[in-house]
């Protein structure tokens, strides 16, 4: 494959929907490897945007609007950052001969919690949690009786831990019901009720698909570990390696194959994995994309996700990726909302060694939004995770003074 100069004629070109932080470091690898990057996404001032050659905003369930877009830029690759975008849309354009990163159906099928579950549970066998549809509040009550209070109760399509919502007793059903349904992506009335495991901890296995010699290759990073506090349900701090068990990788790393293969396409997928108090392994979500817990790669391997990524939507190889250092990564959130925010006490936390931070430049913050991240490198994992806390906790985001 031949590469021309950004800009240019013969240059290589990749379009991200969705501008975010993790569309932001899929676009800094892109640059770095001269391609030329269009991002599109809902609102102005994306981070993505920060790095890009061009961008436009459009309501990304707009088909139309992305078709438009794509058919004028004529990229070599469409990725997508955001769970919000008319996959629809993505189908057309993949039947045009449009490269679609995963690809298109892999795209519709992650993004629809339901559709996944079903594709794991039922037709690959995969161990997950009890789960149930519902199409109404009384369907979430016979389903919550089935399973078993407390139960989670989730829309069919959301993001990070929006709409997340735990019923204690019947009482509480349709309230949670409909609090789901307020934070679903799109126009769905279904929800997906599942069982409230004891969790031990998590592991992302960051599974990727790439050409080499004409074939499509599968291979895993080594896992991430996670934690979150009790009923937090985003993402808030991840280290690596992972300190589980070798027979636990190993039924992880598996289930991650298995369900990525049947997805099939080429780019990263974040797979999410499970692990109990009482012991089972259970498979839980895949992101048809970077995952925001891999953003501890950016110190912690060879060859960060995004740099992957970009290389397999683009055809290039990555045989293997190796983790070179423990290290962790904490988020920076917002306590307020504010426009144009500032940020108080990077200084103090660039003084502990090992320490970086990274801010993702979003325009506006309200309470609890992701507005950046502390990386920290050390010689356990133990010594990464406690520099990365206490660094990310003296970072606050405010207004300027």
């Amino acid at each position: 494959m031949d590469f021309g100069t950004p800009m240019l004629e013969g240059s290589r070109r990749l379009m991200i929907l969705g501008g975010g932080e993790l569309g932001k470091e899929i676009a800094i690898e892109a640059q770095r490897m001269g391609v030329e990057v269009v991002v599109v996404d809902r609102y102005d001032m994306a981070p993505a945007m920060h790095v890009a050659h061009r961008r436009y905003v459009v309501d990304m369930l707009n088909g139309e609007a992305l078709k438009a877009i794509a058919r004028r830029e004529k990229p070599d690759a469409v990725v997508t950052e955001i769970e919000a975008v008319n996959t629809g849309a993505l189908i057309e354009l993949e039947d045009e001969g449009y490269r679609i990163i995963p690809n298109a159906k892999a795209v519709k099928t992650c993004m629809n919690r339901i559709e996944l579950r079903l594709l794991a549970s039922e037709q690959l066998k995969l161990p997950t949690t009890k789960y149930a549809v519902a199409n109404s509040p009384d369907e979430a009550k016979r389903a919550c009786s089935d399973i078993g209070y407390p139960c989670l109760i989730k829309p069919e399509m959301s993001s990070s831990g929006h709409g997340h919502e735990v019923a204690v007793n019947p009482s509480d059903v349709e309230f949670k019901f409909n609090e789901a349904i307020k934070h679903a992506r799109g126009s769905s009335r279904r929800v997906i009720v599942e069982e409230y495991v004891d969790v031990d901890r998590e592991l992302t296995v960051l599974t990727y698909r790439y050409m080499n010699e004409d074939k499509e290759v599968t291979a895993v990073i080594p896992p991430i570990e996670h934690q979150r506090p009790k009923g937090v349900f985003h993402y808030v701090e991840s280290w690596h390696p992972s300190s589980v068990n070798d027979n636990i990788i190993k039924t992880a790393e598996d289930y991650a194959v298995r369900i990525v293969n049947k997805l099939g396409g080429l780019g990263i997928f974040g797979v999410e994995i499970i692990i109990t108090k009482d012991g089972r392994v259970l498979f839980s979500e895949v992101a048809p994309r970077p995952h925001d817990t891999g953003l501890v790669t950016l110190v912690s391997t060879d060859i960060n996700e995004f740099q992957v990524h970009v290389r397999s939507a683009l055809g290039l190889p990555t045989p293997q990726v190796k983790v070179t250092t423990p290290a962790a990564a904490h988020v920076i959130l917002a306590d307020d909302e504010n426009w144009a925010p500032h940020y108080t006490g990077i200084n103090e936390a660039l003084t502990i060694p090992g320490v970086q931070v990274r801010l993702f430049g979003k325009p506006n913050s309200y309470r609890g939004r992701r507005m950046g991240i502390v990386l920290a490198t050390g010689s356990t994992i133990r010594e990464a995770i406690e520099k990365a806390r206490k660094a990310a906790s003296l970072i606050k985001v405010g207004i300027l003074s």
